[in-house]
């Protein structure tokens, strides 16, 4: 096994100005407003590219407001919130599970508007967090390694290709380190949860040297140089929204089940401004209103029907069911299987 945890899309890697704080950030981008009145304050997960085009759209509806935007990983966003008491108005994270241990736990406020009424129920929990991406786990698949259209669609299909070819991908397969990343570890939970298979596939892996990433982005980066042939559970979106920057690479649903991660955004507890944190969560909850929007981010917004049209599909359900991978003994236990499997040690 070797690891491999240095994400390009990073401008800096710093700990936050605070002299309390302790939390690491790897970006922030201050939107001044033309005729300042309000800040709100935010952080998120979401890289920049990605999120600016959200950001500048809701600025330009609201021109007093200026915004603060912070972006940390899964893991650092929970020791701010959680852990630290920094004060952020809005915290929008794809860590489903640790979304709604804050609101369980006491850090969110409730809101309801009809923004928020108009969300399917499995798109919100408590009135306290609220979905508006529906983004799936994929396959990535370097070109260069995969020239025809032979190639795996199903976990079945990638494990007896990975158990018949080991020279050709030994040390060419990549996917999340679930004890670093809390993205890739409510991923492999859920995994785990729907099929068998992915005990025998992380295994395979294992065995192969599988290469071990904090995000998406660093694994798109090694698929792109080479260095990859086969990333696992890649953020559909990162991988879609790169595309375009260079490409090199085939993006697959997988046919047997698509685990469907929801973006949420939560209005902290000790929010300085939340009627701004209000306003953002409406305009959060109907980006589905703006195609142009979601073409410019690359984040799907939520879409029923979309969902209908696939079975393969599984949205990840909010609520306290995401809790129990979070118990310290069941998390213990799990990343002990989980290292056991994929270090082969």
């Amino acid at each position: 096994m070797r690891f491999a945890c240095l994400p390009a899309a990073i401008i800096a890697s710093l700990t936050f100005l605070n002299a309390a704080a302790a939390f690491e950030i790897e970006e922030r981008a201050t939107y001044a407003a033309s005729n300042p009145q309000t800040e709100l304050r935010i952080i998120s997960t979401a890289d920049r590219g990605v999120f600016e085009p959200i950001l500048v759209a809701f600025q330009q509806k609201n021109p007093t407001v200026s915004i603060d935007y912070v972006i940390a990983s899964t893991t650092e966003l929970m020791k701010a919130v959680h852990e630290e008491g920094e004060v952020f108005d809005l915290v929008i994270s794809s860590a489903m599970d640790l979304q709604t241990k804050l609101a369980n736990d006491g850090f969110a406020q409730t809101y309801r508007s009809p923004a928020t009424d108009a969300l399917p129920d499995w798109a919100k929990w408590r009135d306290q967090v609220f979905a508006f991406t529906q983004e799936p786990a994929v396959l990535i698949l370097s070109e260069k390694a995969f020239p025809t259209d032979d190639y795996p669609t199903s976990r079945d299909a990638l494990i007896d290709l990975l158990r018949d070819q080991p020279d050709r991908f030994r040390g060419r397969v990549g996917t999340y380190d679930v004890r670093i990343s809390g993205f890739g570890y409510m991923m492999a939970t859920q995994d785990a949860r729907v099929s068998e298979n992915f005990w025998r596939l992380l295994e395979v892996m294992g065995r192969l040297d599988a290469r071990l990433y904090c995000c998406s982005g660093a694994m798109l980066q090694d698929i792109r140089n080479g260095d990859l042939a086969i990333a696992y559970n890649v953020l559909g979106s990162y991988a879609q929204a790169q595309l375009a920057d260079g490409g090199g690479y085939r993006i697959v649903l997988m046919s047997d089940f698509a685990n469907i991660m929801l973006r949420t955004a939560v209005i902290s507890s000790n929010a300085e401004n939340v009627t701004d944190a209000q306003i953002m969560v409406d305009f959060l909850a109907s980006l589905e209103s703006r195609p142009d929007l979601v073409a410019a981010s690359g984040l799907p917004a939520i879409d029923t029907d979309a969902l209908q049209s696939n079975v393969a599909l599984r949205p990840i359900r909010l609520g306290p069911g995401l809790l129990a991978f979070l118990d310290r003994l069941t998390r213990r236990n799990f990343l002990r299987n989980w290292e056991a499997s994929i270090t082969q040690e």
